[in-house]
């Protein structure tokens, strides 16, 4: 009864990190809507200009994580030798995930005439909330993971402090870039109102799925660990709070591996081609 017991656990701890690849795979909609609208529009000059600009903004962010990335993995080299190998993926997917906030954080105001009187968006209208609350509770797991584990002695205190200023960092950045989409006005009616929706769209999913990613990957291996050394010790009585833990990891390794799939595909910056209905 207790390995039955032990499986249904185990499988529904597997739930919530499905309903969240589901979710993103949804969103891949918003962004087929999105780009399919700035390529039903003839594009302004400011707007094409906008649109240039932005796409050159994110190519010179990503190099740079690229850098932070390669520079991590030299670091790491320097610091721990022949142990660091296992961290030169972290490093380098840590860089790039750090491009591509800093990006969206740092991206120059389009420079298109503004409605009268100003308008801005809601949240709904470029990001579902669905995705944004479950980053910000995946952030809020894995830095109380991360505290728990540092006190009770199982974290380095090179690992911990790691392991909570990295996803709070990324949090902060990401809410920054998401707080600077809905205070940036809309643009006058014209072609430049799909580009600018489609902008505002790409930056909030970008940075929700990249502060997502960089708190996932961390809970997982942290739940792991925990789990792990949790089925280790003997007790009376049979015990699920292994099982919830190592299911619980699994979940989240797998979630943060499939968001990162979702984050590739959102990196294609928006593009203005010939209008789709140009006779």
């Amino acid at each position: 009864m207790g390995r039955l017991i032990a499986v249904v656990l185990f499988i529904a701890v597997l739930v919530p990190g499905v309903l969240l690849a589901r979710a993103w795979s949804l969103a891949a909609g918003r962004r087929a809507v999105a780009g399919a609208a700035v390529a039903l529009a003839e594009p302004t000059e400011a707007g094409a200009l906008a649109l240039q600009r932005q796409a050159q903004h994110g190519r010179r962010w990503r190099g740079l994580g690229w850098l932070l990335g390669v520079a991590g993995i030299a670091g790491s080299v320097v610091l721990w030798a022949e142990a660091s190998v296992f961290l030169w993926v972290p490093a380098l997917a840590l860089g790039l995930l750090a491009g591509v906030l800093l990006a969206e954080v740092t991206r120059p105001r389009p420079r298109w005439a503004l409605a009268q009187p100003v308008r801005r968006p809601r949240l709904g209208e470029l990001i579902s909330g669905w995705l944004v609350w479950s980053m910000r509770a995946v952030v809020a797991g894995e830095m109380a993971a991360a505290v728990w584990l540092w006190s009770a002695g199982e974290l380095p205190d090179a690992v911990g402090w790691t392991a909570v200023a990295g996803p709070a960092v990324a949090w902060a950045l990401a809410e920054v870039a998401l707080l600077r989409a809905l205070l940036r006005p809309l643009p006058a009616a014209g072609a430049d109102v799909p580009a600018d929706e489609a902008l505002r769209t790409w930056t909030a999913h970008l940075v929700t799925a990249a502060a997502g990613v960089v708190a996932l990957l961390p809970l997982g291996a942290l739940l792991l660990a925990a789990g792990i050394g949790l089925g280790d010790r003997v007790t009376e009585h049979f015990d699920l709070l292994p099982v919830a833990l190592v299911a619980g990891g699994f979940s989240a390794l797998a979630a943060g591996v499939a968001v990162a799939g979702f984050l590739l595909t959102w990196l294609r910056p928006v593009r203005a081609g010939q209008p789709a209905l140009a006779g």
